[in-house]
């Protein structure tokens, strides 16, 4: 995702202005306007009128578009007026999207384009490491699904509870990136290009893209949520 979004860093989005024109300027940013559940058909209206229509916080809303959107995007001024339960919720729908669309879908893509392939090994290892790879990824979004989620909304109620807080989630955060960059190495080096290679290309390119788009999910995580959760500790203590 960042490597589109470098091209408009330099523009800081504001709740007057069209959503037309945020979507149209950086059309990577689809996909947080379906993260918080904004749909498509809104006309000229503008970002503070479509989230008041649909219920959403629009400062956390802009918060994310112009974290994602600018050069020095990692600065704690982000967390300000940030809306916890909008962000968790946009962190859920993330976690939903990954892991019962876009990585069963690329899923799908991969066993259709290697399946004409006589290469049964490299086959086989492939999809292998693709599955050990989402096996990760779900292992880790079910965790801040049910440990690191449950402890925020324990805190929104005023609870503190006992034997965990936000650091331990944030040393502990690690990035799933590792196995991807190895099938990905796999793909490009050694599988023989007899097989559906156009269908072969557009799959990794999905892969690329998936790539780019967990890495921004997981600065959204570290710069925005878990400053916002290490405040929320503050303020209940």
């Amino acid at each position: 995702m960042n490597s589109v979004l470098t091209m408009c860093r330099n523009k800081i989005y504001k709740p007057t202005d069209k959503m037309s024109d945020l979507i149209c300027d950086n059309y990577v940013l689809l996909q947080v306007l379906s993260r918080f559940g904004l749909s498509l058909g809104f006309g000229d209206k503008s970002v503070e009128e479509v989230c008041r229509e649909h219920n959403v916080d629009c400062n956390t809303f802009l918060i994310v578009v112009n974290f994602l959107t600018e050069e020095n995007a990692c600065m704690q001024d982000h967390v300000k007026g940030l809306s916890i339960p909008a962000l968790m919720d946009y962190l859920k729908r993330a976690h939903t999207y990954f892991l019962d669309f876009q990585l069963p879908a690329i899923r799908r893509k991969l066993v259709e384009a290697l399946g004409s392939s006589d290469r049964d090994d490299v086959v086989t290892l492939i999809i292998r490491f693709f599955d050990d790879y989402v096996g990760e990824v779900r292992k880790h979004m079910e965790y801040e699904n049910e440990k690191v989620f449950v402890y925020v909304n324990a805190l929104l109620s005023g609870e503190i509870p006992e034997g965990y807080n936000i650091s331990v989630f944030a040393r502990n955060h690690e990035q799933v990136n590792a196995k991807l960059t190895e099938l990905k190495n796999i793909i490009i080096k050694y599988y023989p290009a007899n097989g559906d290679n156009l269908l072969l290309n557009a799959t990794l390119f999905d892969i690329f893209s998936c790539e780019e788009d967990l890495a921004s999910h997981n600065r959204v995580e570290d710069y925005l949520f878990v400053p916002a959760i290490m405040e929320l500790e503050k303020e209940v203590k």
